[in-house]
């Protein structure tokens, strides 16, 4: 199996290096967002994967860019409704939180149901 590479870099050269440098790998969508600095929710977020690198956390922090100190963390992504189990790996790096946890379901459509035309109810199936 061929080893992960972040443009270039290591996973282990990437742990290494300072936001800023961390940043300047990144579009600049993201690079603008860390440049303004985290959130205090952010930082808190970030200060509990520090603490328990092994442990579930919950957030709400949707917009959060994924660092390369949250590999390998188990986050709970609210998506609305339900927070949303998420493993963080090393190709979403430089993504943000809510790209992996949609927030709308996919529409399955079935029989007519209650309050239907009547006509409606005997349109052959395919």
């Amino acid at each position: 199996m061929a080893k992960f590479v972040f443009y270039g870099k290591t996973i282990e050269e990437v742990k290494k290096m300072s936001l800023e440098e961390f940043s300047s790998l990144l579009t600049s969508r993201e690079r603008r967002s860390l440049k303004r600095g985290l959130t205090e929710r952010e930082e808190k977020l970030l200060e509990k994967i520090r603490k328990h690198p092994d442990k579930f956390h919950r957030t709400h922090e949707r917009q959060m860019v994924i660092l390369p100190e949250m590999i390998g963390a188990k986050i709970g992504v609210h998506n609305g409704k339900e927070y949303v189990p998420l493993e963080i790996k090393p190709e979403m790096l430089g993504h943000r939180l809510g790209e992996f946890v949609p927030t709308r379901k996919q529409v399955k459509h079935s029989a007519p149901g209650f309050g239907a035309t009547r006509s409606s109810k005997f349109i052959p199936l395919k």
